[in-house]
C-alpha cells in the first residue's frame, strides 16, 4: 500500500496515473477536494480510498505501518503570493514533519516536495549542498525551507528523498488559477486575445521578455521522481532540466503550437512582485545525473507541443 498526499492536486495526480500505468492500484489518496475543480484530476484513476487531510492522522494510526511501502508527500499549500505565514508553516511545515516522523519511526520510504522557491534570488547558486544558507524570497518558499533544514539537521536526508521542484508545468493543472504555468496561461491568451502579456524587464540586463526559468514538464518530473524512488536514492535533489529558457521562447513555443503567429505584448510589473522577482533560475542537475545518467529530459518546444495537442486542444485534457 501507498499513501499519496496531494494525490487529487497537479503533480499528486499525474504521479498516481504514472503508479496506475506501473500496475499500482493501492493507494491512499490525501488531499482536500474543497470546492474546486481538482476531483477531475481523478476521474479515470484507480485507488482504494480517498482520505481529507483534516482526518488524515486520526486515520493514520489505524493502518498498519507494515503494509505501507511508501509516502509520497506532495500536498502542500504553493501558493507562492500567499501571506499568511502561520497558515503556510502549519501546512507545509508541521503536517509535513509529523508525517516524516511517522515514517521514520515506523521505517517507511518517505518521498516529499520541496520546492525551487527555497533558493530565493539564487544568489547562493541553485545546489542542494546549501540548504542553511538560503534567502527564500516570500512565505512559501521560507515554509518549504525549515522543513528541509529540519530534514538535514535531524539526518533524515540520509533516508528520505526531497525533491525541489523547479517550473513544472503539464496537464492536471487547471485548478490552479494564478498558480497555473505560464503555458496554460498563455493558451489562453492566445484563444481569447490572440497575444501572450510578458512583464517589462526592470533589469538592465535582461531584456523584455528575457528573464530564464528552469521549465520542467509534469510527465518528465514524474518518471524522475519514480526512477529516483526506483533506485532508493536518499537526500535532497534538485528537480528541473538543467537547461534555462525565457519567457519569450516559451511564448514562442506555445503560439508554433497552436500554428498560430507570435505576438507578445509587454506590460509593467506590479510593484508588490518587482522586490521579489527572479530573473534567471536554472536548477544544478549534476547530483541527479550522477544518480540517473541516462534520464533524457524533452525539450520545451516538445514539451509545451505534447501539453497544447495531446491535453489542451482535446475534449479530455486530463491525463
Amino acid at each position: 500500500m501507498y499513501l499519496l498526499t496531494g494525490g487529487a492536486g497537479f503533480i499528486g495526480s499525474c504521479f498516481l496515473k504514472l503508479l496506475n500505468d506501473k500496475g499500482i492500484e493501492d493507494v491512499i489518496i490525501v488531499d482536500n477536494l474543497g470546492s474546486s475543480e481538482k476531483w477531475k484530476n481523478l476521474l479515470g484513476k484507480k485507488f482504494i480510498n480517498y482520505v481529507h487531510k483534516s482526518k488524515f492522522f486520526d486515520k493514520l494510526s489505524s493502518y498498519k505501518s507494515d503494509t505501507i511501502k511508501a509516502i509520497f508527500h506532495f500536498g502542500a499549500c504553493s501558493n507562492t503570493t500567499e501571506k499568511n505565514a502561520d497558515y503556510l508553516i502549519d501546512n507545509n511545515y508541521h503536517f509535513s514533519w509529523e508525517l516524516a516522523k511517522y515514517a521514520r519511526n515506523n521505517n517507511i520510504r518517505f518521498v516529499y516536495a520541496s520546492s525551487a522557491a527555497t533558493y530565493g534570488l539564487g544568489e547562493n547558486g541553485c545546489k542542494e549542498d546549501n540548504t542553511f544558507s538560503l534567502r527564500p524570497l516570500n512565505p512559501y518558499g521560507y515554509s518549504k525551507l525549515i522543513f528541509d533544514q529540519r530534514v538535514v539537521k535531524n539526518n533524515f536526508d540520509e533516508i528520505f528523498l526531497g525533491i525541489r521542484f523547479f517550473n513544472v508545468f503539464g496537464p492536471n493543472e487547471y485548478h490552479k488559477g494564478d498558480m497555473a504555468s505560464m503555458v496554460y496561461k498563455a493558451y489562453n491568451q492566445v484563444l481569447s486575445h490572440g497575444k501572450v502579456r510578458l512583464f517589462k524587464s526592470q533589469n538592465p540586463n535582461y531584456k523584455d521578455g528575457d528573464s530564464v526559468r528552469d521549465f520542467i514538464y509534469v510527465k518528465d518530473a514524474i518518471e524522475a521522481v519514480w526512477r529516483l524512488y526506483e533506485s532508493e536514492q536518499n537526500g535532497i535533489y534538485n528537480l528541473g532540466t538543467g537547461k534555462s529558457r525565457s519567457w519569450n521562447d516559451l511564448a514562442k513555443a506555445v503560439f508554433n503550437a497552436m500554428n498560430k503567429t507570435l505576438n507578445i505584448e509587454y506590460f509593467d510589473m506590479p510593484p508588490q512582485l518587482a522586490d521579489q522577482y527572479q530573473y534567471f533560475t536554472q536548477a544544478d542537475m549534476s547530483k541527479f545525473h550522477s544518480a540517473i545518467p541516462d534520464f533524457q529530459f524533452t525539450s520545451l518546444e516538445d514539451s509545451v507541443s505534447d501539453y497544447i495537442n495531446n491535453y489542451l486542444k482535446q475534449s479530455n485534457k486530463y491525463f
